[in-house]
């Protein structure tokens, strides 16, 4: 039986147009992307589409409100350590077109010193890995961290952690339970700035297997609470509060930067990609790195962290690393 208030995608198009040919036109150029979006949803679907698909732009407008009014423009003063988290979507961009040239010249604009990156390999077969660290790293002085993985994977499911000016204490290779094959990267590094433990993580599409996920990386994680400890990855849950996934790992890390939206990346709506730190003062900044060039590149939004450490430096370099790698 047919559903009178359901429009299909010709019947949305159709009227957008011809709203956009009616509209005021100062009316509308005073309206960001994201209002657009969200008058034409509200004046084409029915009242329950509308609430079904508006629902994620309310529950995390205030948070993007607060988060562009408290932002600082400019990164913060002293010495610290620059971190970020991309998922690369193997190398696909939005037009659908594999292009590693293109991956790596957004990791050349994010510039950061620690960088976690997820689907960096195949998803089946070989596992093959699809970029060309050896260049990047000539480029950026970015090494991978070694792994005891296949012959021609880059990481471990997916996940390759990237470094520079800094050694190696430890390296853990965690499996995370769950439907999926999902795995996370636990490594100890003493960098120019200070020692960080990094958990790079790539969490699963279901809730509970993301709620499982998280409980294995607080045990692992936290095994020593002293040490500066980052989370960062694709963790993706859109949630925030009580419903979401992380709970846990809130309750545990405390309070956190408000989330940022990073996918989808040509329409940011939900704050998937995080960093998270188990020490407030760890993190002195948060922001995501939105550019053209990244917003073609991939379906995610890159996100990135300004850290402050402070220790000495020991254990195997990242030259040393980058050897091993090769």
């Amino acid at each position: 039986m047919a559903n009178n208030h359901i429009i299909d995608n010709h019947q949305c198009q159709s009227r957008y147009a011809e709203n956009m040919r009616t509209a005021a036109p100062a009316e509308m150029s005073s309206l960001r992307p994201r209002e657009n979006f969200t008058r034409m949803i509200r004046r084409n679907a029915s009242p329950v589409i509308s609430s079904l698909l508006l629902r994620p732009i309310a529950e995390f407008r205030p948070e993007w409100r607060s988060c562009a009014r408290n932002a600082p423009k400019q990164r913060p003063e002293g010495p610290h350590t620059s971190v970020a988290s991309y998922n690369i979507h193997k190398c696909v961009g939005t037009d659908r077109r594999f292009d590693p040239e293109r991956t790596a010249a957004v990791i050349r604009e994010i510039g950061a010193d620690v960088l976690a990156l997820q689907e960096a390999d195949k998803r089946f077969g070989e596992r093959a890995g699809l970029l060309d660290l050896e260049d990047i790293g000539r480029e950026t002085g970015l090494v991978p961290v070694p792994l005891s993985r296949r012959r021609k994977s880059h990481g471990w499911h997916g996940n390759v952690l990237l470094f520079r000016d800094g050694t190696i204490r430890d390296v853990r290779e965690v499996t995370l339970p769950g439907v999926e094959p999902r795995g996370a990267l636990m490594v100890d590094l003493d960098l120019t700035d200070g020692r960080l433990r990094v958990v790079a993580a790539h969490l699963g599409l279901l809730r509970r297997s993301r709620s499982k996920q998280v409980d294995m990386l607080l045990a692992e994680a936290l095994a020593d609470s002293d040490t500066p400890t980052l989370l960062m990855g694709d963790l993706n849950e859109r949630r925030d509060g009580t419903k979401s996934s992380l709970k846990a790992l809130h309750e545990a890390f405390g309070p956190a930067h408000p989330p940022l939206p990073t996918f989808p990346s040509r329409f940011p709506i939900w704050p998937l990609d995080r960093v998270i730190a188990n020490q407030r003062e760890l993190v002195a900044h948060v922001e995501v790195h939105d550019t053209p060039l990244a917003r073609v590149a991939s379906d995610h939004l890159p996100i990135k962290a300004a850290v402050k450490l402070a220790g000495e430096p020991t254990g195997e370099s990242a030259s040393d690393a980058l050897s091993v790698a090769a």
